[in-house]
């Protein structure tokens, strides 16, 4: 299961686009509490983040998951 954790920004959307590009099924948590409580518990500090089976990815490491998405 994905997870987007989403603030809305240009970055959050750039990934949202990339994975209904790649038709990669997600879903979207944008509630700001639980992003932010989602970075912390991650130490990641900024939007966007991937949850990808309980494994976390910041932006960077997002990008290169759906790239290398098949």
């Amino acid at each position: 299961m994905i997870t987007l954790y989403s603030t809305h920004c240009p970055k959050c959307s750039v990934l949202e686009q990339k994975l209904k590009q790649k038709n990669i099924p997600f879903t979207i948590e944008d509630d700001e509490d639980e992003v932010v409580k989602y970075g912390r518990d991650h130490n990641i500090k900024s939007a966007p983040l991937l949850d990808v089976d309980g494994e976390a990815y910041d932006f960077i490491r997002a990008i290169k998951f759906i790239s290398d998405w098949v």
